[in-house]
Order: structure tokens, then sequence, then C-alpha cells
């Protein structure tokens, strides 16, 4: 049973990350007055094409997607929670919080960055220092929150 408890903590926890890294990036717009990325919805755009789901006519497909953009980021970072709590079911030594942190962090920020590389939406090498600053900040803030999230909810169920 200790591994739905695990799985479950997880889906939590990295749903409390994706707060965190939401609640970044908006800080980070206001700051600096940058406008959010469109890169969400163009990713939910091109999925449901390749999909072959139509999202209706130009206006309402136009809001469909920017309604399934975030949800598609909502449902990974809880995807990368979980998975982080299968693996730290497997692995019952104790990891340090920022090297699990970090790796936690990276994980979302590849499975959140890669599938809108692969669908040509982005190219990270052509981002520069400020578009690495603004993706990476987030996804460490993410895993920080992640694992913190995940290892309170483990240690009190040790009481």
């Amino acid at each position: 049973m200790g591994i739905y408890r695990d799985m479950v903590a997880g889906a939590v926890a990295g749903a409390a990350g994706t707060t965190v890294l939401n609640a970044i990036t908006y800080l980070d717009m206001a700051v600096r007055a940058r406008p959010a990325s469109s890169l969400p919805e163009q990713a939910a755009g091109a999925v449901s094409e390749r999909l072959h789901v139509d999202l209706g006519e130009e206006e309402d497909a136009r809001n469909r997607e920017q309604g399934l953009g975030p949800m598609l980021g909502i449902l990974t970072g809880v995807g990368v929670g979980l998975a982080y709590g299968l693996f730290r079911h497997a692995v019952r030594r104790r990891v340090s919080l920022p090297a699990a942190a970090t790796g936690v962090g990276m994980a979302a920020a590849v499975a959140g960055g890669a599938p809108m590389t692969a669908l040509g939406l982005t190219d990270p090498r052509e981002w520069g220092v400020s578009g690495w600053t603004a993706d990476l900040v987030p996804h460490l803030g993410y895993g920080l929150a992640t694992v913190a999230a995940f290892e309170l909810t483990r240690s009190s169920r040790r009481r």
C-alpha cells in the first residue's frame, strides 16, 4: 500500500511545486514587464492538430488552446511529482534536498520543454541568458517546493 501513498504524495507535491513555478513566473513577468509566453497554447494547438482533435472555429479554437495550454503545464507538474514519489518509494535512503530539488527541477524543465522543442515551437539553443534564466529559475523553485512538500508528508507519516 505504501507505493500508492507515495504516488499520491508525489502528485500533490507536484501540484504544490507547480503553484510555486507559476508564482515565480508571474513575479518575473511583473518585475520585468515581460509578456506571457504563448508556447503552452501553441503546444495545445499542435498536439490537438496531430491527434486530429477539432477545437472548433478560429476564435473557439484559440480560446480552447488558451485553456488547454496551462492544463498541459499542470499535468506535467503533477506527473513529475508523481514520478518523484515513485522514485522516493524505490530509493529508501536519504537523498539530499539540494540534489533532489535540482534533479526534480531539471526533470520538470525537460518534461515541459522537450515536447515543445520536438514540435518545433522553440529552440533552446537560441534562448540566450535571459531566456534560460526565465526558464530555469522557476523550475528550480518547482523542484525545491515539490521535494520539500513530498518529504514533509513522508516525515509526518513516520510519526
